[in-house]
């Protein structure tokens, strides 16, 4: 049907949706589907890009891939939420169809000013004329490209701004991921990148206009961290700047950087002026299998919002939902908080309104054990002492601490997940979001966050231990989604 390296049109698409009935109803009839995250109607959704409100609506972008579960092709495909509960999901909005972009329309990001949304995304190109490229130093073009438009649905032409001659001539032909912030008047963009001696950075442009970008500044770390960083996006929170980005190749420390990539926040001091910075602290932003290239924005409330990709690039473990056409989702909503010295990661304060009303609390003593049998659900935990405690999530998952250590255990409902773990001086409180296929758990207020994909359908919840406290479960409903290209 679609080739890979091929344009496609939206007419392409169009024509696709219409002789595809069979495939989404099958897609649809899978019991995994997630009740209360985004996911593709069919097909493969791997980074959210093009995060924004606009006019009291929260637009939602991804990669996309509706042709097939595997990742083939990149298009943009569209979220539209006023309260992260009910959503309206549009047809893909971005194609590659151009001569900038032929290959994929790859990751980007939203930047509002003057009643317009302006993106900016990575457009790749994939050479085929030699058989002696590496596709690493040679065979590959990366364009920084961008739109914009006045109400998110509708976009302007493309324009060029930055191809791989616009880049320093000690880079890879690995330049992508734009995300734009202003700072004392003047518009910045990062770039994940990597050089040509397989050092991961991210390139910093300025620019007075947005239009016509200036290089900067390169940001790494004194000793090589990873080969490769992507998906960078640098902004202020609360006097601290923090750069999240997802660094290729770093090699597992103990029980860090267990994934076979990762996602970090690092502490950076930068002056704009001189451009003489320092990282200071590098964290893991998640502890479970399932969590890459997320992006933040604020909305018009002043929060900082995180939203992620629940999957990961690479991986040797695998999704069963590809035997019914799709592929992984988006996480829940975050928000981004200072506590003390440490990012926070708090569940968004609107996903209250998915419980149902139907709550359940139950005390638990020392050596005492609780149980119920929830597939779907919230719990949320406080703890007034733990020394130790294993906590079932449902059959076959766990969640145990001994010793300092708080490690989650797939057992065989991760096909090919294993054990995650993290370091936890004292556990005060859990708070896990349940769904048919993925579990996200809060550790402390946020202080430590697990994300995965799961696959047990039977329900089960206990507690037992050294351990005494409360623990509260709420039912939770799914999101109610309208729209798609046939409606």
């Amino acid at each position: 049907m679609f080739e890979k390296y091929k344009k496609v049109f939206r007419e392409d698409y169009r024509t696709w949706y219409e002789e595809n009935g069979a495939y989404r109803e099958k897609a649809a009839e899978d019991p995994r589907r997630l009740w209360f995250h985004l996911m593709p109607k069919t097909g493969w959704m791997n980074d959210p890009n093009g995060l924004c409100q606009f006019h009291g609506t929260y637009h939602i972008y991804y990669q996309y891939t509706p042709f097939e579960p595997t990742g083939e092709l990149k298009l943009w495909g569209h979220y539209t939420t006023k309260d992260f509960v009910h959503y309206k999901e549009d047809e893909p909005v971005l194609f590659p169809d151009s001569d900038y972009d032929a290959h994929g329309a790859y990751s980007g990001s939203a930047y509002v000013e003057d009643d317009q949304i302006r993106f900016f995304y990575t457009g790749n190109l994939k050479y085929f004329d030699r058989d002696d490229y590496d596709y690493i130093n040679s065979g590959r073009g990366s364009n920084t490209i961008t739109f914009t438009s006045k109400n998110g649905h509708d976009f302007t032409e493309k324009e060029l701004l930055m191809t791989t001659a616009d880049y320093p001539s000690d880079m890879s032909n690995h330049i992508r991921d734009p995300k734009v912030f202003q700072q004392n008047g003047m518009y910045y963009m990062v770039l994940g990148a990597r050089d040509r001696e397989g050092t991961g950075m991210v390139l910093l442009y300025q620019s007075k206009d947005l239009k016509k970008w200036t290089y900067k500044n390169r940001i790494t770390t004194k000793e090589k961290f990873g080969y490769m960083w992507e998906c960078p996006d640098l902004f202020e929170l609360d006097g601290e700047w923090i750069l999240i980005c997802c660094p290729q190749g770093v090699k597992q420390q103990g029980i860090d950087y267990a994934n076979v990539h990762q996602c970090t926040a690092m502490k950076i001091s930068y002056d704009f002026v001189t451009d003489e910075y320092e990282i200071t602290d590098i964290r893991l932003l998640d502890r479970g299998f399932d969590f890459y290239a997320p992006q933040t924005f604020l909305d018009e409330k002043g929060r900082r919002i995180l939203i992620g990709w629940m999957g990961i690039p690479d991986a040797d473990y695998t999704n069963p939902t590809t035997e019914s056409g799709w592929q992984h989702a988006l996480t829940i909503p975050r928000q981004l908080v200072m506590r003390g010295n440490q990012l926070i990661q708090e569940p968004l304060e609107e996903l209250k309104q998915l419980r149902t009303g139907e709550e359940i609390v139950e005390r638990f003593e020392e050596q005492t054990k609780v149980c119920r049998d929830n597939l779907v659900y919230e719990a949320v935990v406080e703890y007034e002492t733990c020394r130790s405690m294993k906590m079932v999530l449902r059959k076959g998952v766990t969640l145990s601490y001994e010793n300092e250590i708080l490690t989650l255990d797939l057992g065989t409902c991760g096909f090919g997940r294993d054990t995650r773990k993290v370091k936890v001086k004292e556990l005060k409180s859990l708070q896990i979001f349940a769904d048919t296929s993925s579990v996200e758990i809060f550790v402390n207020h946020g202080e430590e966050v697990f994300t995965s994909r799961i696959y047990s359908l039977e329900g089960e919840i206990s507690m037992e231990g050294s351990c005494r406290g409360k623990m509260t479960i709420y039912s939770l409903k799914a999101f109610s989604i309208e729209g798609g290209y046939d409606e």
